[in-house]
């Protein structure tokens, strides 16, 4: 080896460990504990020879490194450092340790294949699919440079069977889902983990969810952002132009007329707040599920308000998060989670409504908003049946019907994660 190869192995080194200090701190800072397995895997894989063509800065910078670009839009990348070390850690949580374990990889990209395969071991095995061939020839190639010689790398729509007669005791998936096809459920040993990045009311969650005989039950989850799925799996989010800047995103079949929307967003903002006191670590995130779950009982329909920064610094809206907030669209009113009011350390939420029917529709999102404070700030919890399951065979629940499955999002009475958002 060269002195300048040699040199460049030393400084990558150094950019790995200062990056795994950064996910440590984090995970310590969040109350988390980062598995000293998953910590002793991300200081052995070299994660810049899984992303060619950029700095080692770049490489090592705790962000996605996107590597195929379609038009404008991402189609694949190497995820986050801090969102692989989380899903995996879900994957350790629910599993316990994974030495032994047969692992299927939906999405590759070659760092997350090497990852599990130090954490499985000799005795375990790594299978990773993706659709793409570009992106399984680079993930192979990357795999051979730096010695992962047994990770199964296959080219194929993971929406269907990878093996048909092959059963896994982790199913991990690094690309946005909005349904749980059959496939994933057949493939899963019973009392196996499905780690997997899913929308729900379009909105993404990272669920670890645990198979128990028909189906799956949540055991954790992430706030996350996936590249969405491509293939038979796909189903395209639907973006609405309301006003410059400011968008809707429907991903359920809402129908809603933009230019509806956009005649009440003109109107006067009414400002209701919910007259509570919460502390900086309230996982507003949990809140947003729970209006949706609520929001979609009502005549409403439920949608996500985005907005660029122009937008928001015009005062044209004033979402709490401008990545998206929960939102609702009325007859006469539309409402959505306002920016947060602050006093000392402490914050209150609130709700912007425009329309004639502003006043009620504000009231009512406040008053779901009040009944999660009081209910202790419960967590969501999922369950993951299949399409077929009758009314009556489902758990209590807000029901969301897919194309493969029947999802029953409930709360329970703990928090399972940390952040204001």
């Amino acid at each position: 080896m060269s002195t300048a190869s040699i040199d460049r192995a030393a400084t990558a080194e150094k950019f790995r460990n200062a990056l795994v200090d950064e996910i440590l701190a984090d995970h310590q800072a969040q109350g988390r504990v980062l598995h000293l397995s998953v910590e002793r895997a991300m200081r052995k894989v070299p994660r810049d020879l899984f992303t060619p063509g950029v700095t080692l800065e770049e490489a090592y910078a705790n962000t996605a490194v996107i590597t195929n670009r379609r038009g404008g839009e991402t189609i694949s990348s190497v995820s986050a450092p801090y969102l692989v070390a989380e899903m995996i850690g879900q994957a350790v949580d629910a599993l316990g340790e994974l030495e032994g374990r047969a692992v299927l990889e939906v999405g590759s990209g070659g760092y997350n294949a090497a990852l599990l395969r130090e954490l499985v071991g000799p005795s375990g095995s790594v299978t990773t699919v993706d659709i793409d061939p570009d992106v399984t020839d680079r993930a192979a190639a990357c795999l051979k440079v730096v010695g992962y010689h047994d990770v199964i790398v296959v080219c194929a729509d993971a929406e269907h069977p990878v093996a048909r007669d092959r059963r896994y005791d982790l199913i991990i998936v690094t690309a946005g889902a909005w349904d749980v096809p059959d496939s994933w459920r057949r493939q899963l040993n019973n009392g196996g983990v499905l780690v997997v990045p899913l929308r729900t009311f379009g909105m993404t969650r990272s669920w670890a969810l645990r198979r128990f005989g028909d189906q799956m039950v949540s055991q954790s989850h992430r706030l996350c952002g996936f590249v969405s799925m491509q293939g038979d799996g796909a189903h395209e989010m639907q973006y609405l132009d309301i006003a410059d800047g400011v968008h809707l995103r429907l991903d359920e079949d809402q129908q809603v007329d933009p230019a509806d929307v956009a005649d009440l967003l003109v109107q006067p903002r009414h400002q209701v707040w919910a007259e509570v006191s919460l502390p900086p670590r309230t996982v507003l995130s949990d809140l947003d599920l729970w209006l949706a779950s609520r929001l979609t009982r009502e005549p409403a329909e439920f949608v996500v308000l985005t907005a660029q920064e122009e937008a928001v610094e015009a005062g044209i809206v004033a979402p709490s998060w401008r990545f998206g907030v929960p939102a609702a669209f009325e007859q006469g009113a539309f409402s959505y989670r306002s920016a947060l009011r602050w006093t000392d350390r402490l914050f209150d939420p609130g709700v912007c409504a425009h329309g004639p029917e502003a006043e009620g529709a504000a009231e009512r999102m406040v008053e779901h908003m009040r009944a999660w404070v009081d209910a202790d700030s419960p967590s969501p919890a999922l369950h993951v049946l299949a399409a077929q399951t009758p009314d009556g065979d489902l758990p209590d629940g807000t029901v969301l019907d897919k194309r493969h499955s029947r999802f029953v999002l409930n709360f329970t009475s703990s928090p399972q994660e940390k952040g204001t958002r």
